[in-house]
This record gives C-alpha cells, structure tokens and sequence, in this order.
C-alpha cells in the first residue's frame, strides 16, 4: 500500500541549447492528494550566479544539499564537475545523508549533472535532464522540441514544463526558470 502522506515530487528541467543553459520547475508541492503550495522555489543561484540547481524530493533534504553543494563549490572554485563528485562521494557514503530524500539538478555553462541520493552523477547525452514525479514528461517534451522546432532554449523549457503540467498531477503551470 503507499503511504498517503508521502510528499509528491515535482517537475525540474534542464537544458543545454544554443549556447544557452536553463532550468525550470514548477511551483506545486503535494501531500497526499492535496496541494499545499502552488509556488515554491526549487531553483537557486550558486557560486557567484554561474551554477544553477533545482531539486526534486523533500523541501528541508533539498536545502540540505543546496547548502552542503555550495560548500563544496567554494571548496573547489566553482569547479562544477568536481563539486558534484565530492558531494556524491559524501551522500554514499555518510550515514545522515544516505536517508535524505532528494535529488539535484545541477549545472553551469558547460556541464548538467542529476546527483542522486545513491551517490550517482549523471551526465546527459543530449544536454537534456529532468527529474521528479513529471521528469520524464519534459525529459520527452524537451527532446521533441529540440530536435525538431526552432524554438530558442527558454521557450523550449517553458513548453516542456507546459506539457509535463498538463499530464502530471504532481507538477503545476507556475514555473520558475533561470538561464545562464
């Protein structure tokens, strides 16, 4: 049986196009079958506004990471790759962090990554990631666009997240998009 108090995730979108990176998310956050908020944030601005980070999963995990990554970016210079990989190594294997539920979107203007809580870094193919409950709705949305429209980089996330708010009852039409 699933637990019905178990918060719902989201929609967060990344895209790197046209010499453009950005990311979007929508505003909904779920417990159970309700809404609780139509407009959260879970897209912030890291090391001197040139990272991006947008999270999926539980709200108070995710501020825990945003605020452990942006150590280890200062740790490491704004060195993006590397910062990833230390807080990877970090939430394998620390005991606290291995029980935390989110996962991470994060990206500058050369590199996106998804970091998840089993310690993986992931690197796109096609500089298109997505994460939460309607990810894979945008991830596919995203791709489409890309490959076969003209449409500049924000207009094809914001279409993207359109699309996933459509079918996902998890993910609204209030997004938050920041470009780099």
């Amino acid at each position: 049986m699933r637990n019905k108090n178990k918060i719902r995730s989201t929609t967060v979108l990344c895209l790197k196009h046209k010499d453009k990176v950005v990311i979007g998310a929508d505003g909904q956050v779920s417990l159970g079958d309700t809404v609780l908020k139509h407009g959260a944030k879970k897209i912030r601005r890291l090391y001197h506004d040139k990272v991006l980070a947008g999270f999926a999963g539980s709200t108070s995990d995710a501020f825990s990471l945003f605020q452990r990554f942006e150590g280890k970016l200062d740790e490491y210079n704004g060195n993006l790759q590397r910062a990833a990989i230390e807080l990877s190594k970090d939430w394998r294997t620390d005991k606290i962090l291995r029980r935390l539920e989110a996962m991470l979107i994060v990206a500058d203007k050369e590199k996106l990554f998804i970091l998840s809580g089993s310690g993986d870094i992931i690197e796109p193919d096609e500089n298109v990631l997505a994460i939460g409950s309607g990810g894979p709705y945008a991830h596919a949305a995203a791709l489409a666009l890309k490959r076969f429209s003209d449409l500049d980089t924000k207009e094809i996330v914001e279409k993207a997240l359109g699309i996933a708010a459509d079918i996902c009852i998890y993910t609204n039409q209030k997004f938050t998009i920041e470009v780099l």
